[in-house]
């Protein structure tokens, strides 16, 4: 008997140590196939970059995936609980492969083979964080080896918070949501902390199957499996009974995380992409998890989005009715591969189908098969019948206005640009490049190069004033031809209607934006000094020497265009535009920051101090303080008299000027309050004639004005500012002379102080020389 027991023990023995050599093999051949782990140490996994407002709202994310990194400390305790709960709640005794897991795991999986039942894994987390950094999802047991043994090696290398901090920000939670901070935000607009059990448990209940369980697909079957996860936390004792009950019952209450930003900002936010691209590489802005403040003021954004868009549709209204989309054959599905026609929600246009029309009426159908209808008066604006419009099966936009009553709308042929700066830093509130972004991401506030016609001239102007004119000055207005060059025809400028005014004023020139009047002052000028005058300002980077250009036959964006008009506000200084104030990594380290002022005294922390805080800038001074009023002076007499008079209603303290190049192809108003300038384009993105009498005055003065009622209240528009060195004089604005107290024409004059003695205005033989030569030039 002994002997049997002696070779049974032998048996044994040789069966385990062949055993042991067999899984050392098998060990041993693995590990040295397996992926590096220790990068794991230090590893952070790809973060989006947020972009903030003004205001410290979130508007836009640059990311692959939606993650926001969470340190484990940060991370709650009921968080923690119900993930541990539903994937691994053994996971802090375990050595990385949980041994009463796997046992539990073969017996159930015996009994779900004979019954066809789904099998179920053993997984740890720690083998999750193996497969998800460091393997495939391939299914095999090539693949569990190497899971088992990357486990323990991490287990032996990390802390088991570390362990559970990659794996809770790692994760994959559905709906685009990477780790338990995206996905908070994604379901329930909540940060982690803020999550209670039964909203922690449905998180937890995710990673099994993200999709099968979301509830935004299944709410039924999301509700299902978290009530299993809670059930997990009562017989792990994170909750109690009474606990439980109450969670349970508890409906699933989702709340999308808001999206701010939407479509307004769309031409905003892809130039900031663009530009943190361009200075930070692609890679680091995706993954790296910036923080990115703007200046962004989303009212004002709003409603320069909206005030170009309205101005845009009026203008197509009045060139008339172009045409349906497209023409279907009417069945349930007609609404399929319009994809490419839809625009912004904010647009509040649908796409409808035309059913029936009669002469008072058409019949239509929305994607959602609502049935309206769109009266005649609605179609008003096409001076077409409504047999003439439409044939059945056209599609067409339509906008709501009440119950199953719709009107007729057109996307506009015509673009444009709006551009909203704060002329004493350069920072830009708010920026939209054209009328529908998903239509073309073409940005016309910064991309479009195009001549900026009259709305040039006030620089002309502000050299003219630098070299001694006064804003009463004469100038002649008649024909005048000019010889531009070897092979160049010869150059016979013309003023608006074809008229000649004879000798007038410098304002009148200005607010009238009479051509003679402008090219004769450049020719005095010189045109070497405006074509440096206008690179100085960075309003053109190399224009041609051509006395055209003092008309603005050059080509600029809106963006420069009006980033030169904040001189005339703050004193002459040049600011350049700014769209991102501020870069910090995820470490709060700064990285790029614009600001280009410094504060004295500052740091004073004494209130008896005498020594009083002071900002102080570094901006280029590119024309006198005294100058950048009487242009601004100049310019509010445009608003009251000139091309810009229709502005005058609003009875606020404006100012700004129109333009509009050869043939109406062009039309712009930049315009500005003493805290805002405010820049306008409008025209086709191939250009050409916009039509007779579609001035700037017309088409791009009107989005300006809806702009200003909606921005601007009266108080936000204080009288412009009157710099030391000014002298005011009441004199007639026509010919300049003292005016008489009757006189209908009578304004108050802004002069430089050395251009005034004795309370009589001092012409010096340059403006009287100035005044001989411009005579004949005729």
């Amino acid at each position: 008997m002994s002997r049997i027991y002696k070779n049974l023990l032998i048996i044994l023995s040789s069966f385990f140590l062949l055993s042991s050599i067999v899984i050392l093999g098998i060990l041993w051949t693995f590990s040295n196939n397996i992926p590096d782990y220790k990068f794991l140490k230090s590893y952070k996994p790809p973060v989006s970059s947020k972009v903030y407002s003004g205001n410290g709202e979130l508007v836009a994310d640059f990311s692959k995936e939606k993650r926001i990194f969470v340190p484990f400390q940060s991370i709650p305790k009921n968080v923690i609980n119900a993930f541990l709960s539903a994937e691994d709640k053994n996971f802090f005794s375990h050595p990385g492969v949980d041994a009463k897991g796997v046992l539990r795991a073969v017996v159930n999986n015996i009994q779900n083979y004979l019954k066809s039942k789904r099998l179920e894994g053993a997984s740890t987390i720690t083998q999750q964080v193996a497969k998800n950094f460091l393997l495939t999802n391939e299914v095999s047991l090539n693949r569990k080896i190497k899971e088992a043994i990357l486990a323990f090696r991490i287990e032996r290398a990390l802390s088991k918070e570390r362990i559970l901090e990659l794996y809770l920000n790692q994760i994959y939670l559905g709906s685009g949501a990477y780790g338990v901070a995206a996905a908070s935000l994604e379901y329930f607009d909540k940060s982690i902390k803020e999550l209670n059990y039964a909203e922690a448990a449905l998180l937890a209940a995710l990673p099994k199957a993200p999709s099968k369980y979301n509830p935004y697909r299944n709410i039924k079957l999301a509700k299902f499996r978290r009530n299993l996860v809670l059930q997990n936390l009562l017989d792990n004792n994170f909750i109690n009974t009474k606990q439980h009950e109450k969670l349970k019952n508890e409906n699933i209450i989702l709340k999308k995380s808001k999206k701010i930003y939407l479509e307004d900002a769309q031409y905003f936010i892809e130039d900031i992409r663009k530009s943190i691209i361009e200075q930070l590489s692609y890679e680091k802005v995706y993954k790296q998890g910036f923080n990115i403040n703007t200046p962004i003021n989303l009212e004002l954004q709003k409603f320069a989005t909206e005030s170009l868009r309205k101005g845009l549709i009026s203008y197509d209204k009045r060139k008339g009715w172009r045409g349906s989309l497209t023409n279907k054959k009417y069945d349930e599905n007609w609404f399929n591969d319009l994809e490419k026609y839809k625009l912004e929600k904010s647009i509040g246009w649908k796409i409808a189908i035309i059913k029936d029309f009669d002469k008072f009426s058409a019949t239509i159908e929305l994607e959602d098969k609502t049935i309206g209808k769109i009266k005649y008066k609605e179609i008003t604006w096409t001076k077409k019948e409504f047999d003439e419009l439409f044939k059945l099966g056209d599609v067409v936009y339509v906008k709501e206005l009440s119950k199953n009553k719709y009107g007729l709308k057109q996307l506009p042929k015509i673009n444009g640009g709006i551009i909203v700066m704060d002329p004493f830093t350069g920072r830009v509130f708010a920026l939209s490049g054209g009328f529908s972004f998903k239509n073309s991401e073409f940005n016309r506030a910064t991309q479009a190069l195009r001549q900026p016609g009259s709305a040039f001239k006030p620089f002309v102007y502000a050299l003219a004033l630098e070299k001694e004119y006064t804003p009463t000055s004469l100038v002649l207005d008649a024909p005048l031809v000019l010889d531009q060059g070897i092979d160049l025809k010869l150059w016979k400028p013309e003023n608006y209607g074809k008229k000649f005014y004879g000798l007038s004023t410098v304002r009148v020139g200005l607010e009238k934006s009479r051509n003679l009047m402008t090219v004769r002052i450049a020719q005095n000028l010189g045109i070497d000094k405006v074509a440096k005058f206008s690179k100085e300002l960075g309003i053109y980077e190399n224009p041609e020497k051509l006395l055209s250009i003092s008309l603005g036959s050059a080509e600029t964006t809106l963006i420069k265009l009006t980033s030169a008009y904040s001189a005339f506000i703050n004193g002459g200084k040049l600011v350049k535009p700014i769209i991102i104030d501020r870069i910090q990594d995820s470490e709060g380290n700064t990285l790029i920051n614009n600001e280009n002022r410094t504060c004295t005294n500052c740091d004073q922390i004494s209130f008896l101090s005498n020594d009083y805080p002071k900002i102080k800038d570094n901006y280029k001074q590119v024309f006198t303080p005294q100058t950048a009023y009487q242009i601004t002076s100049l310019l509010e007499g445009v608003i009251q008299r000139g091309t810009g008079k229709k502005l005058k209603k609003l009875k606020l303290n404006l100012a700004g000027k129109t333009g509009t190049t050869n043939e109406n192809t062009d039309t712009w108003f930049i315009g500005y309050t003493s805290n805002l300038v405010i820049g306008v384009y409008v025209g086709m993105d191939n250009p050409q004639p916009l039509g007779k009498y579609e001035t700037g005055s017309k088409t791009a003065l009107p989005i300006f004005e809806n702009f200003v009622k909606k921005a601007v209240k009266k108080y936000d528009a204080r009288p412009f500012k009157v710099p030391q060195g000014i002298t005011m004089m009441v004199v007639d604005s026509f010919t300049g002379q003292k005016a008489k107290f009757s006189s209908k024409d009578m304004i108050m004059e802004a002069y430089k102080n050395d251009n005034v003695v004795n309370g009589k205005v001092l012409y010096s033989n340059y403006n009287r020389l100035d005044t001989n030569n411009i005579l004949k030039f005729y």
